[in-house]
């Protein structure tokens, strides 16, 4: 259904879920039917199939259009319509076309022959015998019109039937050579039968006619030919008035004048004596009449002249003939097209495909109660129930049975029935699952759930990053029906049917997304097998009360009687007593509605005078579905039978009609059974006779469904037990990689575009090199036009027919595919066949590109104006470049990653290495939800659930299993600081800053209470313990210790006397045993656990001034660990009695082994390891376990083998505790300090105060994938040799020393101790040159080359660090900042002594600031920034700085061009500036915001200075054009750049994640206007030019239009003075802000 035809009304029904009249619509086919008559168009036909329909075929394809003829008379024998069904079957087809045809519906080629006239099959009763008794007087007459034709009574009412050929001529369908002269015997035989019953009923009807017992229309269809039927079935008039058809008249003017010619009796009708058919003729006659008539505007008329008593196709005229027909077809198709196209573009909407979907729904759940019978009791049971819970929260109702019980067709009743109980403004939103692409992903049956439920209740849509997140999606969901809930006074119903029959993408069976608790007003019903993926299981475990459930019951036999009768009557039918009884026999046996519908189907087909000993009825579903597969085989061959419904089963989501011909034009065994008797009717082209499919798929009926996938309708199995069949009969292994081949085959285009493939017909003894005209399957039909079915279906039959290096190099290893998947259905189903292909494959390199898109995908999720190509070829060349030796697969694509970027029309950097977090790797993937930093983690205690809170006070339970997100809880309104998960990961406690205690129901994902309670202590200390076994809460903030009563909520003690105050900790020692606490001094107070008294009180001597930093329950020894201020780590007893070690520092933290053997403690930047048993504590390595900072936090392994650190330094070290603690690994990435971490088998989790985000990492990951080892540098000081393989630092948590790094291998070259502690460097790279400032005011001299040490220079002042250093571009000029001066040496070469010359240039620095900043020129001018935004240019010879408009933040970067004309200048706002040096004063301003953008902190100029390369804050680096400014590039790097060098095709940067980034940058000579750098990042960019006297600004923006908010000023961005030129020029603009991209 296109929404195009939906009015309001409809509209507004459908999202209310109100039973509507749907007007009729078509889909995204253009099916045509071919009308001709059987010989004379031969050569038409043909021509058509060659040369137009290919041409009409591309043309639709580009359209997104697919194109299919049916043509029921190419290659059909006589022997194929024994049964008289054709001419009804083809105005089946013609009724189909114009059902669902977009555009043209029928074509006629009408010539000089009338054509075919069959006998009526079926004659109604009392017109038959009025025709009968026209014969009486002739008994041999009416005894053969009584042989020929029987009376059916079960007919409604009475007809008469024309029985098959094969009734009295046994053999006249049997074309094997054994019977052929039988055979042919019997066609002869029928022919002179066949003249004589019609003649009969021909010459009753003219004299019924005349004396007015029949009329005459009646009269006139025992004269009618197919062709004419056809016609009129094809011309009527539809759709509006227009008629989409076309007539080609092909007029031979001399042909009687050729009577004696070969080929005469072909083109013209003749009669058995060989003379010309009058009344045929005249027929014809007034058929062309009423057609040049009546439809003129579609008519063409060909004249072709008979030549030599032949139509020769090799002569010229009649060649030009065909050629013009296949002309004026194509036009006439693509006018047509085009017509109804467009109009269908003029009504779309961005919200076509939602209604698309409602109306399927609409009709299908009106198809499915249309004929309901029963269960009034279920009904009645389920409203009643729905009604008394409206007003109350409650669970939602689940419906079971097993398979083939009418499931469906009670959640369909049920959605009209709910009504009833609720009232009629009630929303009724129903899916039934697996029916349609958008009802068969939970992920896609979310999305069109809230939109619609949105939609109806006038709310606001979801955001497009929501709709891309499935887990935020979930979110979205659970909170909308809370809206609907508190909002509206209307009620609303949600109806899933069939949960088994979702995918199992994103845990749907697990129903995590599914709410187990309904607010009031809001209902929920679901529907599933007892059995099926263990979906009830899940269920009744977080619903246990058997009120929520529904069982259906088999029908009783009263109610199936009713069914049958209901359904017999709406075709028109009954049955007699004795068949009646046959059906309800069976039905007692079995129950179920699917049996009744198979019995009914196969019932509908039996005629009153078959006899009962002749029919036969299954007694049980799977028995009848098999007896169905064998009525068909019998009647159309074992082979098409079961290949058709094999190709069917084996396809991945259904296939088109066109498609399953096609595809069985392609098997050479379905064509070697068809024409084992006959050949095809041309040689270079063969397929399947269209009519063999109609007949085939008539005689299935209604087991063969309609369904929607990948925007077409597809063909499908009725019901699971039809697809199991199908799999038991005929798909043993052989055969299924037969059928997944032949359709790999057909989805990969191998055989198409006149590619011809080889078929042998053994019985003919023919081998034939044909062309199978199958459809061409390019990856995209056109620019905009991508080939879904394609995508869909190819990856799942190149894998289950074992191609799987086809598989690698079409699909997996394809970049082309990749994008196009990503961009066409997403990054989700595209991942779907990498997991297939590693499922069933050990494949490295398949892992290794499927965990890149892993990496990259959350950076696809946040771009909401479509995927940018662009973003994902770099990233995968970034991320896999590392492997591209090692790997083929990985290497081609990285090759075609390189020729996509060198063809990229638009500015682009393009990656000459890898630089990005590589797959293989530890790092799994990122976990997103929240908007601010993570402040609390808790896992299970089978480390299954893992539940965390953040400093806005959101938490989100995931399940760490699958990674998938099961609830998000809101309530706290402030930080998280403590969580406790208890009762086997159903409940969990939760304290926060926002001075409330909750319980939180963790299965349903609701709040069970809240307690108010003073967290101000929480600054000072924070502890939740639940005794589940006393079911007592113990909260502890600060100096308040409290104990609640787990059910009740109720206070039972609050501590008090003692020595509590802000320096307490407590612990808790379990259910037998008491609170402790311990406060400054070595106070230790024991307190009673019921009670809350004091019972004892000990003074730790030694400890008397000694603070507590952290404690730790030992239950097992009954003991407290505790760590001081002065680095005592205590173990103490109950009595006071302690042993003790000391560590260096205060004491962070202490974590314990499950086992409580070993103790760990965290010190500045260390952690020690102890051994512990019940009265030692012991060091147990002779190292300290370090890190590059302070060690935030630690976990250690169930098993107790292996210890995991975080520290501020932003890596993750695993050290091994088996043996000898020594390091496993260190785990880089996270990209800022880690406060938390969780350890649940290999699985590690890290989180950040300062991060949203968690990341996951895998402990097992494959070492043996090899990458270049990132450096570790935690500052913002570096420096990079000219060509970027020379990296120098500080080294983190050392900063005496320079670590020179070797970035092509990966490896450190050596170490520079320099004393103190280095503040700034800098590289001469012409001479080779590494300068070094130190915090003791020394600069050092280093040549790169010797690494000898060539000057030391001391401060010219005592005690003035060196703030700053910076190299003029001719490396002739040194300029240094120091505390209160600024001095410029001479820099001479590496051989000269003294290498620093005397000063060249002395000069204090600006009062009042700070220089932050600096920029030398060779004239040895020089630029300074400071802390609070001033430039000062300080030129040569002048006597005074020239202050420059200043910025008002802090300057960050400043930079001069390598002609020195220019320079820029970069701070810690938005503003950045060009400056021009001579005129002093800027050229272009450049204002750039987004969330995450916090300055400038390096920059380069292009080598040609025609761009300027800076890396920022928000972990980007920009290209901008030098000369008017605009912002060229932008790529994401996910760190902070750290510093930038230009070389000749680009540039080289390092980043603070140890990755050095070698990018080629290429920008054409004129950039195209619509190109927009930030179509992937939400951000805004403007920019402010000077030109004269004048100005201009332009702006940019990285939002939608569609999205776009109130345009505002960008905030700050105002003119130095009134008189500044560009006052007043303030560009409108869309301040959006920057969503972080990816991990």
């Amino acid at each position: 259904m296109t929404a195009a035809l939906l009015g309001t009304d409809h509209r507004r029904a459908l999202l209310r879920g109100e039973l509507t009249n749907l007007p009729v619509d078509q889909s995204n086919v253009v099916r045509v039917f071919i009308s001709s008559t059987f010989t004379d168009m031969s050569m038409e036909r043909d021509a058509l199939l060659d040369k137009a329909y290919p041409e009409v075929q591309a043309f639709c394809q580009k359209l997104g259009l697919v194109f299919e003829v049916v043509d029921m008379r190419w290659g059909v024998p006589n022997a194929l319509t024994a049964d008289h069904m054709t001419t009804e079957l083809c105005l089946r087809e013609i009724e189909s076309c114009q059902r669902m045809s977009l555009g043209p519906t029928f074509i006629a080629l009408v010539g000089n022959r009338y054509g075919y006239r069959p006998i009526p099959r079926v004659i109604d009763e009392k017109e038959f015998e009025v025709l009968l008794l026209k014969h009486s007087s002739d008994s041999r007459s009416s005894k053969l019109l009584l042989d020929w034709f029987w009376k059916d009574e079960n007919a409604v009412p009475p007809v008469y039937i024309l029985q098959p050929i094969t009734t009295h001529l046994p053999y006249y369908s049997d074309t094997s050579p054994g019977n052929r002269e039988q055979h042919e015997k019997e066609e002869h035989a029928w022919s002179d039968l066949q003249q004589e019953i019609a003649a009969l009923l021909r010459t009753a009807a003219v004299e019924a006619a005349e004396e007015g017992q029949i009329k005459k229309e009646a009269k006139h269809k025992y004269f009618k030919s197919v062709t004419e039927w056809e016609i009129d079935h094809g011309l009527r008039e539809t759709r509006e008035g227009d008629v989409y058809s076309s007539i080609f008249i092909r007029d031979l003017p001399n042909i009687q004048d050729h009577y004696d010619k070969q080929q005469f009796q072909k083109f013209i009708d003749v009669t058995n004596d060989g003379r010309i058919d009058t009344e045929a003729q005249e027929l014809l006659n007034d058929l062309k009449t009423q057609i040049i008539t009546k439809h003129s505007k579609n008519l063409h008329v060909h004249q072709v002249r008979w030549s030599s008593g032949v139509l020769d196709r090799q002569s010229e005229a009649h060649s030009e003939y065909l050629h013009n027909l296949c002309h004026s077809f194509v036009e006439d198709m693509k006018q047509q097209v085009l017509r109804r196209v467009s109009d269908r573009h003029k009504a779309q909407d961005e919200l076509g495909w939602l209604f698309e979907e409602l109306s399927h729904q609409m009709l299908l759940c009106q198809k499915k109660h249309s004929v309901f019978c029963g269960r009034t009791q279920l009904l009645t049971s389920i409203c009643q129930s729905i009604g008394l819970k409206n007003k109350c929260v409650h669970q939602p109702l689940v419906v079971y049975g097993p398979s083939g019980t009418g499931k469906t067709a009670v959640m369909s009743k049920l959605a009209e029935e709910v009504r009833k109980s609720l009232g009629n403004g009630t929303v009724v939103v129903t899916r039934l699952l697996g029916t349609s692409r958008l009802s068969s992903e939970i992920h896609a049956v979310l999305k069109s759930v809230c939109f619609q439920v949105c939609l109806a209740f006038g709310l606001k849509l979801p955001l497009t990053h929501i709709v891309n997140s499935y887990n935020e999606l979930v979110r979205f969901f659970h909170s909308l029906l809370s809206v609907v809930s508190k909002k509206n006074k209307e009620s609303l119903v949600l109806i899933f049917d069939s949960l088994d029959q979702l995918s199992s993408n994103d845990g749907a069976h697990r129903l995590h997304w599914l709410p187990k608790e309904c607010p009031p007003k809001v209902h929920l019903i679901v529907s599933t097998l007892p059995e099926e993926q263990n979906i009830l299981n899940v269920l009744q475990e977080v619903m246990p009360s058997q009120e929520c459930y529904f069982r259906v019951e088999p029908l009783s036999c009263e109610h199936g009687q009713k069914v049958i009768a209901m359904l017999l009557a709406t075709v028109r039918r009954k049955l007699t007593g004795e068949q009646q009884e046959l059906i309800l026999e069976s039905f007692r046996q079995c129950g179920q509605p699917l049996m009744l519908k198979l019995s009914f189907d196969e019932a509908k087909r039996w005629s009153s005078y078959i006899p009962a000993s002749e029919l036969y009825v299954a007694k049980g579903t799977r028995e009848a579905v098999r007896f169905l597969y064998e009525r068909l085989e019998r009647k159309h061959g074992r082979v098409i039978v079961s290949h058709a419904l094999g190709y069917i089963a084996c396809s991945r989501n259904g296939l088109s009609e066109t498609e399953l011909k096609e595809i069985l034009s392609l098997d050479d065994e379905v064509l070697g059974d068809i024409y084992q008797y006959w050949s095809p009717p041309n040689k270079d082209i063969i397929l399947l006779p269209p009519l063999l499919w109609t007949r085939l798929r008539y005689d299935i009926g209604e087991y063969l469904v309609e369904r929607q996938a990948d925007g077409f309708p597809v063909l499908g199995l009725y019901h699971r037990q039809f697809v199991e069949a199908v799999h038991e009969l005929y798909l043993p292994a052989e055969e299924k990689i037969k059928r997944h081949s032949v359709l790999a085959d057909f989805f990969k285009g191998t055989w198409s575009q006149g590619r011809r493939k080889v078929i042998t017909l053994p019985l003919l003894k023919e081998t034939l090199f044909a062309d199978r005209k199958v459809t061409a399957q390019p990856l995209k039909f056109g620019d905009d036009v991508v080939n879904l079915r394609k995508l869909s279906e190819l990856p799942h039959h190149l894998l289950s027919a074992g191609c799987i290096d086809e598989l690698k190099q079409e699909v997996l290893g394809n970049m082309e595919w990749i994008v196009c998947k990503i961009q066409a259905a997403g990054m989700k189903c595209l991942l779907e066949d990498f997991y297939a292909c590693t499922k069933q494959v050990d494949c490295p390199e398949v892992q290794l590109v499927r965990d890149a898109l892993l990496l990259i995908w959350p950076t696809v999720d946040f771009m909401e104006n479509g995927v940018d190509q662009s973003v994902l070829y770099i990233e995968m060349l970034a991320r896999l470049d590392f492997f591209q030796g090692s790997y083929p697969m990985i290497g081609e694509l990285c090759q075609q990653c390189r020729e996509w970027c060198a063809k990229c029309p638009n500015p682009i950097l393009t990656p000459l290495c890898g630089f990005f977090q590589p797959p293989g790797g530890p790092l799994w993937t990122t976990l997103t939800g929240f908007s601010k930093g993570i402040t609390a983690m808790e896992l299970s205690a089978d480390c299954i659930v893992l539940v965390a809170g953040s400093l806005d006070g959101t938490m989100i339970v995931w399940n760490l299993q699958d990674i998938e997100v099961i609830h998000t809880l809101t309530g706290h309104s402030a930080e998280v600081r403590c969580i406790k998960v208890i009762h086997n990961k159903a409940h969990a406690v939760s304290g926060s800053f926002d001075h409330t205690l909750r319980l939180w129901n963790l299965l349903t994902g609701k709040e069970i209470y809240s307690i108010p309670e003073d967290h101000s202590g929480y600054e000072h200390f924070a502890l939740l313990h639940v005794d589940e076994a006393t079911d007592v809460i113990y909260s502890v903030s600060g100096s308040q210790i409290k104990g609640w009563h787990l059910g009740k909520g109720e206070l039972l003690f609050q501590l008090s006397a003692g020595n509590l105050d802000n320096t307490t900790h407590t612990a808790v020692l379990g259910s037998s045993n008491p609170l402790l606490t311990m406060s400054s001094g070595g106070m230790l107070c024991v307190w009673d656990r019921v009670t809350g008294t004091l019972e004892n009180t000990q003074h730790l001597t030694g400890l008397s001034h000694s603070t507590p930093t952290c404690i730790l329950p030992l239950r097992s020894y009954e003991k407290i660990a505790v760590g001081f201020n002065d680095g005592v780590v205590a173990l103490v007893s109950l009595d006071g009695s302690y042993v003790m070690e000391k560590v260096n520092l205060s004491v962070t933290f202490l974590v314990a082994s499950e086992d409580e053997k070993c103790l760990v403690a965290g010190f500045g930047k260390y952690a020690r390891v102890f051994k512990l048993d019940r009265s030692s504590i012991l060091k147990a390595s002779t190292t300290d376990l370090d890190h590059g900072d302070a060690v935030q936090t630690a976990v250690i392994s169930r098993d107790g083998h292996s210890l995991v650190t975080g520290s501020i330094d932003e890596t993750i070290r695993v050290w091994s505790l088996s043996h000898n603690v020594k390091l496993m690994g260190s785990m880089e990435g996270m990209g800022v300090p880690i406060t938390s971490l969780s350890v649940s088998g290999n699985t590690v989790i890290s989180a950040s105060r300062t991060a949203y985000y968690l990341k996951i990492w895998n402990l097992a990951y494959n070492r043996q994938h090899k990458t270049t080892t990132p450096f570790y540098n935690r500052t913002a000081i570096t420096a990079l040799s000219q060509d970027g393989n020379l990296v120098c630092f500080p080294k983190t948590g050392d900063l005496e020393k320079i670590v020179i790094w070797n970035s092509k291998e990966g490896v450190t070259l050596r170490t520079i101790d320099t004393g103190f502690e280095v503040c700034c460097l800098a590289v001469a790279q012409l001479r080779n040159l590494l300068v070094c400032g130190l915090a003791s005011g020394s600069l050092l001299v280093f040549c790169m080359g010797t690494w000898q040490e060539l000057a030391c220079q001391p401060p010219p002042g005592h005690g003035e660090a060196v703030l700053c250093v910076a190299v003029s571009g001719d490396e002739e000029r040194l300029a240094v900042v120091y505390g209160s001066s600024v001095t410029v040496y001479r820099l001479r070469c590496a051989e000269s002594v003294p290498m620093l010359a005397e000063p060249l240039v002395m000069f204090p620095t600006p009062p009042r600031s700070a220089v932050s900043s600096i920029a030398v020129l060779s004239d040895s001018s020089v630029l300074l920034g400071t802390d609070t935004g001033q430039l000062h240019l300080f030129t040569a010879g002048s006597s005074a700085p020239a202050l420059l408009e200043p910025h008002n933040s802090r300057v960050t970067c400043l930079e001069i061009s390598h002609n020195e004309l220019f320079a820029f200048s970069g701070c810690q706002g938005p503003i950045q500036r060009i400056w021009n040096l001579s005129a002093q004063r800027w050229d272009h301003e450049m204002y750039y915001k987004g969330m995450f953008f916090e300055g400038v902190v390096c920059a380069a100029f292009s080598q040609d200075d025609c761009h300027l390369y800076t890396g920022s804050q928000d972990r980007t680096i920009k290209v901008w054009d030098v000369q008017n400014g605009s912002l060229l590039a932008v790529q994401y790097v996910y760190a902070q750049v750290t510093r930038i060098l230009s070389t000749p095709s680009g540039m080289v940067a390092s980043t603070r994640l140890g990755y050095l980034v070698r990018e080629r940058f290429t920008c054409p000579a004129a950039v195209d206007p619509s190109y927009n750098p930030l179509r992937s990042i939400k951000a805004t960019c403007c920019v402010r030019s000077r030109e004269g006297k004048g100005s201009r600004a332009a702006c940019a923006t990285g939002t939608s239009a569609a999205n776009r908010e109130t345009p505002t000023t960008p905030p700050n961005w105002s003119p130095a003075s009134e008189h500044d030129p560009l006052a007043g020029l303030r560009p409108a603009l869309n301040t959006r802000h920057v969503l972080q991209l990816g991990q």
